[in-house]
């Protein structure tokens, strides 16, 4: 048995077989794998192994496309049969919303050049004649749908690592993980310690026994799930060619050809957990007894779908242990509190993503950084407030609304009021709606004081439309109130705080007291890995502020730069509360509760200082994220009521209302400012979005300087762009697809909202860097349908930045 290697993935299931395949190569042929038991055991043998392509995210869908072609090309290389089926899959809408949905997935399919399209009911008979297409009002098609085998894909993965060098130990369970100072790690097992540069959990089942080895605890939950496989169904052994699997949402079940019959599964309400005190560690190719009463509404939804369904007899019911995140999506990438530790966890999908995921673990362990933006699965979205009550409560939402729409803005209500800020009960009480925001509870609208307001959801414009189009406009009128506690929060002292964060950040630091600044930090290939907004306070003391949902995941990059001796780094962002007081009133409201000069001589933009506002110890920066004049302030958590009481009073009569973070959404984008992780993420270029005036290549040293050095000259791939787009009830939101008049696709919407203050729907966007020019005709996939755009030479709202600066 080996001793030393440079990776050691622990668990020998579809994904660690696969993260072990891709590590070899990318090169790394010193690797090794730990399985406790049998490969496939746990989750992987029992699986459904269905395949699809599209999914809402962008890059998750590229990464599932990837995945679906990888296994006849393991087929050919390994020559372990995978067991590919590929019938295609129907896809069936009995609501508008679904078939909204579907529309936009479809051209999606158009954009990245996969092959989804609408069917008439006709062409869907051709396809499956045993389906019944009442109430159906729209059917799509994906060519490549289908199913896979289970361990086929397993062994083939393993088969090809060990092909190139990878060792795969059976029936050796890693027992513990030990940092070292240099930051490799000891693994031990009952064969032997090995020495390794990484440790990749991918324990499945057991993911959070191993990460516990660790010292962390992941926010899993084991659940049972249920499908059954009927017995041979003549009409279907009849048939010469292989039926499409039938993906009806809406009637909450799943459905394929399994042999001669039909294999049947679901999400039911009435779920159950498993092993909610850790997974048994003599578990493994173990089954539940069936429990088909607590699936039979779903198999009667089916079974009117598919009438011959009801026909035949059961064959087989397997009920298997699966494990859930919060949200369903992986708990993937590098534990930020360890070293050279990597969990990709808790998915669910796995057939679709099993390759996608192991390429893009192996890139970001080889490469340092993956080439895609994975955000979306980073284990960072979730920080210690994540318990196992959080984690439940979410796990069964997730579980019982698996084929639900997830619609634009939708919040969720399981799992609320885990973080909560003194202001939260006053806030409701004013008729705010909360959204969830890494655990914060944040005013996302406000329905008006005294009053409940309830949330509606759809892809066309809610109920909450009009009250944020009032808070937008009596922002821009007169002066609003936005509670920006949420925001991720940093303190950085001592003689060498400034040499330490010119190391981090791509700007120059400020070197004048009260001066501040906006920077980039880059990520290792160059692209924009975070945004900050950072102030000289004193002499040594910087506070910064950045992105709250990427506060745990930026710890990446900060300690990639050693922090010396005589400097410190504390996040208080639990410490300071925050508030945006913007609007053209927001300076005389300011003024009726401090002595400070406010005037634009006084306090210009981009200036900052500690000083006294109703009473209170602040920091304010004269900086607004909506575009308009204002004044960002940070108090001690224990004053935030105090200053939202004094506020609020103070400017009853210039018309001061509180403004939820959809009006700021709908602002800073008819604005043009982007938001990381939507325009902002390691995938894109400074020079693509606008960024690269504040590059300072004249810095010796900082995060990505090298990467950015090889790229800084070459032409953008695609271009940020303001839009305008042509609607009626219905804005876009992110993700819609972007083509031009002739059908050529060239871009896609980042973020999109109505511009109530400049009566248009608008949209910022990335668009091929040759069509990106202004005045450019486009046709925006808005609701899946064309909808004529045009691109914008500036921002509709004040692009010249006089409010900002007046």
């Amino acid at each position: 048995m080996k001793t030393h290697a440079q990776a050691v993935v622990i668990g020998g299931g579809l994904v660690g077989c696969s993260i072990l395949y891709h590590l070899a190569k990318l090169g790394w042929r010193d690797v090794v794998l730990l399985e406790r038991d049998e490969l496939t055991s746990g989750s992987t043998w029992h699986a459904a192994a269905n395949l699809h392509g599209l999914h809402d995210n962008n890059n998750i869908s590229k990464i599932q496309y990837y995945t679906m072609n990888l296994y006849k090309e393991l087929e050919q290389e390994t020559g372990q049969g995978c067991g590919v089926f590929q019938p295609g899959s129907i896809y069936l809408a009995q609501t508008e919303a679904r078939e909204h949905q579907l529309r936009l997935q479809e051209s999606k399919a158009r954009y990245f050049q996969e092959k989804f399209y609408e069917l008439t009911p006709e062409q869907a008979l051709e396809k499956n004649p045993l389906l019944n297409l009442d109430g159906v009002r729209c059917i799509m098609f994906e060519e490549d749908g289908g199913n896979v085998d289970p361990s086929g894909v397993t062994q083939a993965y393993a088969a090809g690592a060990r092909q190139m060098g990878a060792e795969i130990y059976r029936f050796c369970p890693a027992t513990a993980t030990h940092p070292q100072l240099d930051g490799s790690w000891i693994v031990e097992t009952p064969k032997g310690n090995i020495h390794t540069q990484w440790v990749v959990n991918v324990g499945g089942l057991w993911a959070r026994e191993v990460a516990a080895m660790a010292g962390v605890k992941l926010p899993l939950q084991p659940t049972e799930h249920q499908y059954l496989v009927t017995e041979t169904i003549p009409e279907i052994a009849a048939m010469t060619e292989r039926l499409p699997s039938v993906a009806d949402r809406d009637g909450e079940y799943y459905m394929r050809q399994e042999g001669n019959g039909l294999l049947i599964g679901a999400y039911e309400k009435q779920l159950k957990f498993w092993a909610e005190d850790g997974t048994p560690q003599d578990f493994g190719h173990e089954l539940f007894d069936g429990d088909l009463d607590r699936i039979m509404e779903n198999l009667e939804r089916a079974m009117e779908r598919v009438p011959v369904a009801a026909t035949a007899g059961i064959k087989r019911v397997i009920n298997g242990p699966m494990i859930w995140s919060p949200d369903s999506a992986a708990l993937y990438g590098p534990v930020p509190e360890l070293k050279n530790y990597f969990c990709c966890c808790g998915i669910i999908p796995g057939f679709s993503q099993s390759g996608g995921l192991g390429l893009m673990t192996a890139q970001w362990i080889v490469d340092g950084e993956p080439e895609f933006d994975m955000f979306p699965w980073d284990l960072s979205r979730f920080g210690n407030w994540a318990d196992r009550k959080f984690t439940q409560e979410k796990v069964a939402d997730q579980y019982a609304n698996r084929f639900a729409i997830h619609f634009p803005y939708e919040e969720r209500q399981a799992g609320r009021e885990t973080r909560l800020r003194p202001m939260y009960r006053r806030q409701k009480e004013m008729g705010a709606v909360h959204g969830l925001n890494y655990g914060w509870e944040h005013p996302l609208w406000y329905a008006g004081e005294g009053q409940s307001g309830q949330e509606s959801y759809g892809f066309t414009r809610q109920d909450w439309f009009e009250p944020v189009g009032r808070e937008c406009r009596s922002l821009r009128e007169n002066v609003g109130v936005i509670d920006i506690s949420n925001f991720g929060k940093y303190e950085i002292t001592g003689k060498g705080a400034a040499d330490w964060l010119n190391r981090v950040v791509a700007n120059h630091v400020p070197t004048e007291i009260g001066r501040s600044c906006l920077t980039p930090m880059l990520g290792l290939r160059g692209g924009i890995a975070g945004d900050f907004t950072i102030t000289k306070l004193a002499e040594d003391l910087f506070f910064m502020v950045g992105t709250g949902i990427a506060e745990r995941y930026h710890q990446r990059y900060f300690q990639m730069v050693p922090l010396p001796e005589d400097a410190a780094f504390e996040s208080v962002t639990e410490a300071y509360c925050g508030v945006n007081i913007s609007g053209p009133k927001s300076r005389e409201l300011l003024a009726r509760l401090t002595q400070e000069d406010l005037s634009n001589s006084g306090w210009p933009f981009m200036r900052s200082r500690r000083f006294t506002l109703a009473g209170i110890a602040a920091i304010g920066i004269r900086v607004s994220f909506t575009g308009d004049l204002g004044w960002e302030v940070y108090v001690a958590e224990a004053d935030q009521i105090r200053l939202w009481e004094a506020l609020f009073e103070a400017g009853r009569d210039l018309g001061v209302i509180p403004v939820g973070s959809r009006a700021l959404g709908s602002l800073r984008i008819e604005k043009g400012y982007g938001s990381w992780s939507r325009e902002y993420s390691p995938e894109y270029w400074p020079q693509e979005v606008g960024f690269e005036r504040l590059v300072k290549m004249d810095k010796p040293e900082f995060l990505g300087r090298d990467a950015y050095a090889a790229i800084k000259d070459k032409a953008p791939r695609e271009k940020l762009v303001c839009v305008r787009i042509e609607t009626q009830d219905a804005d876009s939101s992110g993700g819609e697809p972007i083509f031009l008049p002739n059908g050529t696709p060239v871009g896609r919407i980042t973020s999109g909202a109505y511009g109530y203050t400049v009566e248009a729907s608008c949209a910022l966007a990335f668009v091929k860097t040759a069509h990106a020019g202004p005045g450019t005709e486009l046709d925006v996939a808005v609701l899946g349908r064309p909808h004529r755009a045009v691109i914008l030479a500036e921002p509709l709202f004040d692009p010249a930045g006089h409010r900002l600066r007046v």
